[in-house]
């Protein structure tokens, strides 16, 4: 891995665990090894570091979903495998760094944002027409009404302020929030397909 590429990967996991702003450069220089000097060869500031850190993670999250989505053998599989992907990388971040980058670096926050959205509706709105297609989601579904209700609820259960993390872990509301999602789409075909993957793969909802 490249100075460069490893800088990015620690500073990515930092920020995601500890927060954009309380996260100093000479934090990242320490946890590398490195001088802060040679942080700066490579960034001109932590602002660059962030969009860097921030948009690359999203990238490679992005490039991840597809992939899942190329291989699925239903949608029900298909957003549990995008839930499950998503998280991995994701170092069960709650909203606290969100509130950070979007309070001291908006302009980055609006941008990902954005993106985020503009990925996880098309996500959405595809697994719902590929339900629909197949007989397992109601065909009274609206997809643009739902993939936009999907993705608001995906970022609200992330909000400590509603969801305190002593009492909600993150796994309990993403595997409740999903089944909640599903449990309004499904027929009768899809609820068998749902019952038995949760049931296959020991999907907890103990908090």
């Amino acid at each position: 891995m490249s100075t460069k590429n490893l800088i990015i990967s620690k500073a990515t996991e930092l920020f995601l665990t500890i927060g954009f702003k309380s996260v100093t450069m000479d934090d990242i220089a320490k946890q590398i090894g490195l001088s802060k000097k040679t942080l700066y060869i490579h960034f001109q500031n932590k602002t660059a570091l962030i969009e860097e850190a921030t948009f690359g993670l999203f990238n490679k999250i992005s490039v991840g979903i597809d992939k899942i989505c190329e291989q699925s053998i239903n949608p029900i599989q298909e957003l549990y495998d995008v839930k499950r992907f998503v998280m991995s990388h994701m170092k069960n971040e709650r909203m606290s760094p969100q509130f950070q980058l979007k309070k001291y670096y908006p302009e980055i926050h609006d941008r990902l944002w954005k993106n985020q959205f503009d990925k996880m509706y098309l996500c959405i709105h595809n697994s719902i027409q590929k339900g629909i297609e197949t007989g397992l989601f109601r065909d009274s579904i609206d997809p643009d009404f739902t993939a936009r209700l999907y993705f608001n609820g995906m970022m609200g259960i992330r909000d400590e302020r509603i969801f305190p993390p002593k009492t909600f872990s993150l796994p309990y509301l993403e595997n409740s929030f999903l089944e909640y999602h599903l449990r309004a789409l499904v027929t009768d075909d899809g609820m068998i397909i749902l019952q038995d993957y949760i049931s296959n793969n020991q999907i907890q909802h103990e908090n």
